[in-house]
């Protein structure tokens, strides 16, 4: 292509200074290290970055070689959506979890704890937390990503994981604003709309980011919705009148704000990534993410080159690119000062700093085994049992009621009992089901399949928002009917009653959350 600028000059260092791009491969190309040394100051990692913490770190390193302040960013909520542990799933449980259980102490330890691995790898930033009401029970991309459906819960809980997460020395970039849990539509594939009142947004959606604002907050991210309440023609990250106006004017935020992935199709299906970023920029955005689907040095030189003709033509003024861009060096000095000020022999002097998050959670101590044991004393504390059923002692069948992933969650990260089973019960076997109402699925033909593979074992039916797919609750309501001595693991919202002869929810899908649930299932702890 032919850009429209060679030269670092100050326009080109600040077009480049609001992207967070992402990239391909697990060491940084060469393309991302030239444009660090040109003002680019943030950096996206995905699952596909990332091998092993040893990989993670030396990566992180090769960054800073480059550029000493980077902002090294990641959307690691642990639970169903992690990025360290993208192929092993999370050893932590998510939001949905940490509300169940509702002891804010835990949530802040698990929060640190998380947080700390992240800054032992060398991230500085987590695109984290989700601050969303999850007041949708059928929404399809939040769900267990929110810490529930009470507005109080969710902000108490919101504003102590950014606490735990900061103190960690990594900023917390708390979403998706001004909240996407009343929706029934997946931002990934199109707009979603909330037509609430103005005085439930205030009263429902807002109130987490408010907290969410006074724990300390360093950075926001926008959400992809219409919410004609606020803004008729807009979407939120695309709204002055909802970033400004009531994010920067009446809520008092003052750090950055980050645009979720601007190639997400509710931005790039009306306004394609050039224009959707110009307007984001305009409307009181600060930085720009992107590179969950578009990773390359094309793509940044794209959008790059679309701010520099927007303020060069008069369509984006050069005062609010240049204050878009301090607001992102300023985060980026934040890190630097918490990262020196944990280095051994320093006074801290941040009050977000590494090791000053107070309080323990319920008993867990703060010493190097407690810390690394956090998330499965978290996952336990969530499970919820009903009914009773002995020990399970043979290697029973897991049938794993498999629903399509969303886009946040992705679907190489593994989930389930299976593998906890299987390693407390060697034999144990298992079967994935899936289906589709669209596509005609027959839950009776699906039962009857599941029931043969098993044979006498007994059987684990696994299950994971099961209120939302019918196809899902009529196949096990036909195991049911034939096995009722069945066990249900909801690994889901738990929405749907209590079915089967012990029914487990666990609030998450997080590898620990499946070895909480199979210590129950067996008795056993190992």
């Amino acid at each position: 292509m032919t850009t429209l600028v060679s030269s670092t000059d100050t326009l080109t260092r600040d077009a480049l200074a609001v992207l967070q791009p992402g990239f391909l491969g697990t060491t940084a190309p060469d393309w991302l290290l030239r444009r660090l040394g040109e003002g680019l100051s943030s950096v996206g990692l995905f699952g596909r970055n990332i091998a092993s913490p040893e990989q993670l770190t030396a990566l992180t390193a090769r960054l800073r070689a480059e550029r000493d302040d980077v902002l090294v960013a990641i959307d690691e909520e642990g639970g169903d959506v992690t990025r360290l542990e993208v192929k092993q799933g999370s050893s932590f449980p998510g939001n949905y979890a940490l509300g169940t259980v509702d002891d804010v102490d835990l949530t802040r330890a698990v929060a640190r704890e998380l947080g700390r691995r992240l800054a032992e790898c060398g991230v500085n930033l987590n695109w984290a937390p989700s601050a969303d009401v999850n007041s949708n029970q059928d929404n399809p991309v939040i769900g267990v990503r929110s810490f529930g459906a009470d507005t109080a819960l969710v902000a108490r809980h919101t504003a102590a994981y950014v606490e735990g997460l900061q103190s960690a020395g990594v900023a917390a970039c708390t979403k998706h604003f001004p909240g996407h849990g009343d929706t029934s539509v997946d931002s990934h594939h199109a707009m979603p709309r909330i037509d609430v009142d103005l005085a439930t947004v205030h009263a429902r959606d807002l109130l987490p980011f408010r907290a969410a604002i006074a724990a300390g907050s360093k950075s926001v991210m926008s959400a992809h919705i219409l919410l004609p309440a606020l803004d008729p023609d807009h979407p939120a990250t695309l709204s002055p009148q909802i970033l400004i106006g009531l994010l920067r004017e009446e809520l008092g935020f003052q750090g950055p704000i980050v645009t979720d992935g601007i190639e997400m199709r509710a931005i790039v299906s009306t306004y394609g990534i050039e224009r959707g970023s110009v307007l984001a920029i305009a409307a009181g955005a600060d930085a720009i993410c992107v590179g969950g689907g578009l990773a390359d040095e094309e793509t940044v030189l794209r959008l790059r080159d679309a701010l520099v003709t927007a303020v060069r033509n008069g369509e984006l003024p050069e005062e609010r690119l240049a204050d878009a861009a301090a607001r992102v060096r300023g985060l980026a000095d934040w890190t630097l000062r918490v990262r020196g000020a944990s280095e051994p022999g320093a006074d801290s002097q941040e009050g977000t700093a590494p090791g000053t998050a107070s309080g323990s959670a319920s008993g867990v101590g703060t010493g190097v085994e407690s810390r690394t044991e956090i998330g499965l004393v978290a996952a336990r504390r969530a499970v919820r049992v009903t009914g009773s059923a002995g020990p399970l002692t043979q290697a029973p069948y897991v049938a794993a009621f498999t629903p399509v992933a969303n886009i946040a969650v992705g679907d190489e990260t593994p989930w389930g009992v299976a593998a906890e089973l299987e390693r407390l019960l060697p034999g144990t076997e298992t079967g994935s089901y899936s289906g589709a109402e669209a596509a005609g699925t027959d839950p009776a033909a699906m039962a009857g399949e599941l029931l043969a593979a098993a044979g006498d074992r007994t059987i684990v039916a696994v299950v994971r928002d099961a209120h939302r797919h019918r196809w899902m609750s009529d196949a096990l309501d036909a195991v049911l009917a034939a096995r009722p001595e069945t066990i249900v693991v909801e690994m889901g919202v738990n929405e749907a009653e209590p079915r089967g002869a012990l029914h487990i929810a666990t609030h998450g899908a997080a590898r620990v959350c499946g070895r909480a649930a199979a210590e129950v299932i067996t008795g056993r702890r190992e």
